[in-house]
């Protein structure tokens, strides 16, 4: 047979052009700067084979990543989160990356940019002509010395005594085609079956901490991982600081007028966390952390099981810190009907629900001080110029008067309504979430009436003790109060729990080892009142 000269096969197989494999990654702010990540292998896998497959409307296709927490919309490049709110991040499919001097990690090109260098790329090892010159509208020069070492050049931002950049003032980049081993770790991803459930409610302050879940696996679920019983726990976070800390309550607002500018720091780091905790002991703000955490586990529950329709596994309930609380607070106020609840007396005696409560001694103290309902906790804005007031837009009343909008059309108004009043962006996004805050919470109230007219029973006795404490079925004592130079201030509390409203949650959640609550001890030496 014929016979193929060595020169020539080796020039053949150093000439075969393999095509490189993509790998998609998501941009994320970390501290103001934008760092790119890749998905995992098998997020990346799917996004490849649903890009490169014909869709009827492609412009509408999504892709679950991260477990189903993520949405991708492959059109629109852009990633969204699913169970709570977050700032959507652009996605981009990634083959060729650079690395600069100040870089810790390399960074993906743009996707038209990458197609360039990879047309380049291939006419390189095509014709086995490297050293060769690419330069690029932007100004910017990439040199493929071969298929192992290509770098980019940029012309200097530092220019001369004379104001011009000299030429050869640049600073190379290393360039990379493709990923492997050696980039960033690449997480293998996560199995798309789920056989549990945990809904994390945080503590003080606004971030909730999901590295806890990493300790409730090694101590909850360790002998299940390892006997490979189940193959994932879902943690999904229960948020309730937004709904305090909103324009709708005023808390911060109020907050900040009373904040002393020094030590700006530590202050700011008071109010944002530590205030946390007075704000559970007061009546008013207790119930609107009750609430928001009620009806966000059922709107998380909800939206999972639409999500995972044949989700057959258990669901559990986990707190941390000043959320361990608020579950045992809520788990144990709820009210079954077919098992009557037994308390114990002060003598340590079994006490029937249905019997009559112990008589509290009242003293000669004086009446307990209803706190103050703050005109913002409730539906006490009267007309359209008390809402532009609270949001600090008086100047657009004009605008909305022209249109003969009142307090109640104006709670109907939409972004687009908004838009044709020309009314600018910042006091407009200030009005949409104004609205949505306000409209979600007058479901939530009246939905809550609903519920408690449901557990009520028929005939109740009357209440002799403030409306600070609204439940029925639950014996009331007095916390010993302390003396004060202003005003005296007697807070009731239940046996277990803060005794407010009774909440109730999805019949399938479950507590995990909630935290008691130790009860207030008595110093009649101090002054001032303690909760």
């Amino acid at each position: 047979g014929a016979v193929v000269p060595a020169n020539a096969m080796m020039q053949y197989n150093y000439n075969v052009y393999e095509a490189v494999q993509p790998h998609w990654f998501f941009c994320k702010q970390v501290e103001s700067k934008s760092v790119w990540l890749p998905f995992s292998i098998i997020d990346s896998i799917q996004l490849e084979e649903t890009y490169n497959s014909v869709q009827p409307d492609p412009e509408n296709v999504t892709v679950r990543t991260d477990g189903g927490r993520y949405d991708v919309q492959l059109y629109d490049r852009l990633r969204a989160a699913v169970y709570w709110e977050e700032e959507e991040t652009e996605v981009r499919r990634c083959t060729w990356f650079y690395k600069g001097d100040n870089d810790s990690r390399f960074v993906p090109y743009s996707e038209d940019f990458s197609d360039k260098l990879e047309a380049e790329y291939k006419k390189a090892v095509s014709t086995n002509q490297w050293h060769r010159r690419l330069e690029f509208p932007s100004g910017e020069t990439i040199v493929m010395h071969n298929p192992k070492v290509i770098v980019q050049f940029q012309p200097s931002a530092m220019p001369d005594e004379w104001g011009t950049t000299q030429e050869g003032q640049t600073r190379p980049r290393v360039v990379k085609r493709g990923i492997d081993d050696d980039h960033d770790e690449v997480p293998d991803g996560e199995l798309p079956k789920v056989d549990h459930l945990v809904f994390m409610v945080h503590g003080i302050g606004p971030v909730c901490d999901l590295s806890v879940s990493l300790k409730l696996l090694q101590s909850h679920f360790k002998n299940a991982q390892d006997d490979h019983t189940i193959s994932r726990v879902e943690f999904l976070p229960v948020q309730w600081y937004t709904a305090l800390h909103g324009d709708a309550t005023g808390v911060d607002r109020r907050i900040k007028k009373i904040t002393l500018p020094s030590t700006g720091r530590l202050r700011h780091f008071t109010n944002e966390t530590l205030l946390d905790v007075l704000f559970y002991n007061s009546p008013t703000y207790c119930q609107t952390i009750m609430d928001t955490v009620a009806l966000e586990i059922n709107r998380l529950h909800a939206l999972f099981l639409t999500r995972n329709p044949d989700y057959a596994g258990k669901v559990s309930v986990s707190g941390h810190s000043l959320g361990s609380l608020i579950l045992f607070d809520l788990l144990s106020n709820q009210k079954s009907s077919s098992l009557a609840p037994t308390m114990p007396t002060s003598n340590g005696a079994p006490l029937d629900s249905k019997q009559a409560p112990p008589p509290v001694a009242q003293g000669n103290s004086p009446a307990p001080a209803v706190e103050e309902k703050p005109k913002e906790e409730g539906e006490d804005f009267q007309d359209l110029t008390a809402v532009l007031e609270h949001l600090g837009l008086s100047d657009y009343k004009s605008t909305f008067d022209d249109e003969q909008i009142d307090i109640e059309s104006f709670l109907m108004c939409t972004v687009e309504d908004l838009k044709e009043m020309e009314i600018p962006l910042g006091p407009r996004k200030k009005i949409a979430k104004f609205i949505k805050e306000r409209v979600n919470k007058l479901a939530a109230q009246e939905k809550r009436a609903q519920e408690v007219q449901e557990v009520m029973p028929p005939a109740a006795p009357p209440a002799t003790e403030p409306a600070a404490t609204a439940t029925t079925t639950t014996v009331a004592k007095k916390l010993p109060g302390r003396s004060s130079s202003s005003v005296h201030v007697d807070y009731n509390y239940f046996e277990v729990g803060t005794g407010q409203k009774n909440m109730r949650t999805s019949p399938r959640c479950q507590a995990r080892a909630p935290m008691s609550r130790p009860r207030p001890r008595e110093n009649s030496s101090s002054t001032g009142t303690s909760v």
